[in-house]
């Protein structure tokens, strides 16, 4: 459904009288497309402290955008990325402030910036202190910041002569017109495991990372999974597109669209994990659980099913295909699952507490399961939060919740189906193996749970 209230600040009226009033400045969002790829101007690389890392020059030289130093001068900015790994005390902070005070407003609109943290240490309450700072400034500035930009946080791993070689394809996501609609992240880089851990696999195509691998997404007949399996079409996986006998003639408009194949089946079924399996003969290289329902109703009201079946569809068919498919193989090593949680299960909603418990749910599994998957099988385990995305069911959300939905985050809009896929995508490529048992909101940075 089209915002109209985005096209109105869009015009120059429009953009008077909502100045005047005091309403929110939305500015279009610049998304992925062949003839946008990446962001319009430098990359500016900056320090605070001494770096505990090493390899950050490398990598950025990597991402697709001309680099320039503190002392070095670019007509445009369209990032910013600021290496704090060396800041362990409280009074180095100062240098996080005094490095990007100058510069960030010079950012240019949609420009991004990320800042790379390491983990607070337990054994230095100094550096925890220090690091943990990062954390609240970054969320801050991601509010503050405006003008479609956004700002991130990226812990890599700091000490004894650490890398940020791993992030790489974290950085290249966030620094690209990707990452549209996520602002005021965490994202934790692990160390990747040795042995049968997951495998970063060379990429024989960097435009489509995800050749030679099967990638089943279920709820894949319209909305956010559909956009899914578009984009991990897109980047070279074949595709098995899972959603209910009852959507068959949609689901089958979706995989004839992108070449898919079609799984006509109700992931809550006893031989649903059986099924998927007998349809990748060879393997399933990911597995996106995106099908879900909502029941809503406040807890007093709620019939005894309205609560199981969204119990069941959301959380319990999850753990159980997971860990069948899992346990038989059928997941090959340097596989990745990424599961749909929600913004509802961080900040809870009226209404659904069904559904925010089945999305807290998804949480837990990723937490938990992520670096044991990643270890007995050389699995990732992660999940996506949306937010408010412009899809059929937003669209019948009465007007006035709908438009708090739209403004209530720091870009001041709905996000699009494709900016879940985006992240999906980035998290099921085969080099994001040291991006494991994260949760990705994506949100715009909603003022809900923030």
């Amino acid at each position: 459904m089209a915002d109209r209230y985005l096209h109105l600040t869009g015009t120059a009226p429009g953009r008077f009288l909502t100045r005047r009033l005091g309403l929110p400045q939305p500015t279009p969002l610049r998304r992925w497309s062949p003839e946008t790829p990446r962001l319009d101007g430098a990359l500016l690389h900056l320090t605070a402290g001494v770096p505990v890392v090493t390899g950050v020059a490398e990598v950025l030289g990597r991402v697709g955008l001309p680099v320039v130093g503190a002392s070095g001068r670019a007509d445009r900015i369209a990032a910013i990325v600021l290496d704090a790994t060396g800041v362990a005390t409280a009074a180095g902070l100062g240098d996080v402030y005094a490095a990007l005070h100058p510069v960030v407003r010079s950012l240019a609109p949609g420009g991004r910036v990320v800042v790379l943290g390491t983990v607070p240490s337990p054994a230095d309450h100094h550096q925890a202190a220090a690091q943990q700072a990062l954390e609240g400034f970054v969320r801050s500035l991601a509010k503050e910041i405006g003008r479609g930009a956004t700002v991130q946080l990226v812990r890599v791993p700091g000490g004894g002569g650490g890398t940020v070689e791993a992030a790489e394809s974290t950085l290249r996501f966030l620094l690209s017109p990707r990452s549209a609609y996520v602002s005021g992240q965490v994202i934790e880089i692990t160390a990747e495991a040795p042995g049968p851990g997951p495998v970063a696999d060379p990429l024989t195509d960097p435009a489509a990372p995800l050749t030679g691998r099967t990638a089943l997404v279920t709820g894949a007949a319209r909305g956010i999974g559909a956009a899914v399996a578009s984009v991990l079409a897109r980047d070279g996986a074949r595709v098995i597109a899972l959603d209910v006998p009852g959507v068959r003639e949609e689901l089958a408009r979706t995989a004839d669209r992108l070449g898919a194949t079609t799984l006509p089946l109700d992931i809550t079924a006893p031989d649903a994990a059986e099924r998927i399996a007998a349809a990748a003969p060879d393997g399933l290289g990911v597995l996106i659980h995106n099908a879900g329902i909502t029941r809503d109703r406040r807890l007093a009201n709620m019939p005894a099913g309205h609560w199981a079946s969204v119990i069941e569809v959301n959380l319990d068919s999850v753990l159980r295909t997971t860990d069948e498919l899992l346990k038989s193989g059928a997941l090959t090593r340097g596989g990745r699952i990424v599961a749909t949680a929600s913004i509802a299960g961080i900040a809870g909603n009226t209404g659904q507490t069904n559904y925010a418990a089945s999305k807290a749910g998804i949480i837990g599994l990723v937490r938990s399961l992520g670096p044991r998957a990643a270890a007995d099988h050389g699995v990732t385990v992660n999940a996506v939060a949306p937010g408010f995305i412009e899809t059929r069911m937003t669209a019948a959300v009465p007007l006035f919740i709908r438009e708090a939905g739209r403004r209530l985050n720091s870009l001041s809009q709905g996000g699009l189906p494709v900016d879940v896929a985006e992240a999906v995508a980035w998290f099921a490529r085969p080099d994001s193996a040291a991006v494991n048992g994260q949760v990705l909101r994506v949100c715009g940075q909603s003022l809900l749970g923030a």
